[in-house]
């Protein structure tokens, strides 16, 4: 049998790092690129140029909006943020976390019977990092589960 997972202090806030740089670092390049080419290009007018840089924006506003994902889990319970969406779970709320083979991201069983991915937790291109995330925050809610005499048991 392994050890079990040290519990980390809390809050502690789960996010794919180097996607996140990835996503951010394609995000300004890009802004840079389409802002310059606007600059460069002499046939083109004012309002032509400020289309182009409002498109390099939205690129940049949807890679950070996709960057901003994230788990934080607190003394209180746990708080993900997606892409387009924010939900807060009280740890009696959460039944397990799940990270199988082939997942995209962690899914965390809820006691309402639904699940919900989250995605501050995904094996992309930090597989191992992602693999500890998804067992630091496992070990969190079972340890959170054993002192919440409230949480239902099953």
């Amino acid at each position: 049998m392994s050890d079990p997972t040290p519990l980390p202090d809390l809050p502690v806030t789960f996010r794919p790092g180097r996607t996140r740089a990835v996503l951010l670092t394609a995000g300004v390049v890009i802004l840079l690129v389409i802002s310059g080419i606007a600059m460069l290009l002499e046939q083109l007018g004012p309002g032509e140029r400020l289309s182009f840089v409002i498109t390099g924006a939205l690129i940049f506003w949807v890679l950070a909006q996709l960057a901003r994902v994230k788990v934080v889990a607190d003394e209180s319970g746990v708080t993900v943020v997606n892409i387009a969406s924010r939900r807060r779970l009280e740890w009696a709320e959460i039944l397990q976390v799940n990270l199988r083979a082939g997942d995209p991201w962690v899914f965390i069983d809820l006691s309402d019977g639904t699940s919900l991915p989250a995605l501050g937790i995904q094996p992309g291109i930090a597989r191992q990092r992602a693999i500890a995330d998804a067992r630091t925050l496992r070990a969190l809610a079972e340890a959170r589960a054993v002192t919440d005499p409230e949480r239902p048991q099953g």
